[in-house]
């Protein structure tokens, strides 16, 4: 799957998998691409990814059919096309509070390499541009689609305008950072956490804007299937890093437990990305 298809089952409602990967091992895609996903996350904002090893792992997975997305490290519009020049066919933006924080990261995803005051006039619907460049413009960014994370009250606030923004293709809750923002810091089963996921879910996919959320709990299948039953198309399940934490150390403490050796003291620990 590329971007471009990406996008229309987004807006179309259709359900689209994906897991966050911040391996580079050469050995990875292999494994990746028999997971049954359709794209991979690439974290550059959390994890200690350069530019060089995002871009090798972007063309990796295209090259498999696997549409590579990339969460850049702030909302900031250079950063997405230094990804999408890396080969990214989607950008998620982290923390992304206001609507003309989305509008500027728009113009950087759909309207590259336009830059400048051109590209500004014509955001703000000040100039129009000419057919033959509106046209090279929607050819050349047509693989390219547009996330924003929602992870805060004032993001929720501002969601309808945020939503209102052209080329915004869907929202993606970060649980960690929203329930901190709730001041309910990874209480993931508080009503006020589920109620906020509700409202966004809600509100996004009846803008016909998909939505979904990072699923980096332990029992985030349970939310997953709520949230897909209320319309939540895109599912991005755990991590190569939180899966294995998790596996890992559930597989430790039963070795551990059968031979009555004591777990380490950490085992409620999570792995927040």
């Amino acid at each position: 799957m590329n971007g471009s298809l990406l996008r229309q089952k987004l807006h179309a409602g259709e359900r689209v998998y994906g897991t966050l990967i911040v391996s580079d091992s050469p050995r990875w895609p292999a494994v990746v691409n028999n997971l049954g996903l359709d794209f991979v996350f690439i974290d550059t904002e959390h994890a200690t990814l350069d530019r060089s090893q995002a871009a090798w792992m972007c063309q990796t997975y295209a090259a498999l059919g696997l549409a590579p997305v990339v969460r850049i490290p702030s909302p900031d519009p250079y950063q997405a096309c230094m990804a999408l020049d890396g080969g990214a066919q989607g950008i998620i933006v982290p923390y992304t509070e206001t609507p003309e924080q989305v509008r500027q990261i728009s113009g950087a995803v759909h309207l590259r390499p336009l830059k400048g005051t051109r590209e500004q006039d014509a955001l703000a619907g000040r100039i129009k541009l000419e057919a033959s460049l509106a046209d090279y413009l929607e050819n050349y960014n047509k693989n390219n689609l547009l996330i924003v994370n929602i992870e805060s009250v004032p993001a929720m606030k501002a969601l309808e305008d945020i939503l209102a923004v052209p080329g915004l293709d869907a929202v993606l809750v970060g649980p960690h950072d929203l329930t901190t923002n709730l001041g309910i810091p990874e209480q993931y089963q508080h009503p006020a956490y589920i109620a906020a996921v509700d409202e966004i879910i809600q509100k996004a996919r009846t803008r016909g804007i998909g939505a979904g959320v990072h699923a980096i709990y332990p029992f985030a299948s349970e939310h997953e299937l709520r949230w897909a039953k209320m319309g939540a198309n895109l599912i991005i399940h755990q991590g190569d890093l939180i899966t294995f934490r998790y596996a890992m150390r559930s597989a430790l403490d039963e070795i551990k437990q059968a031979l009555g050796d004591q777990p380490k003291a950490g085992a409620s620990e999570g792995v927040n990305i």
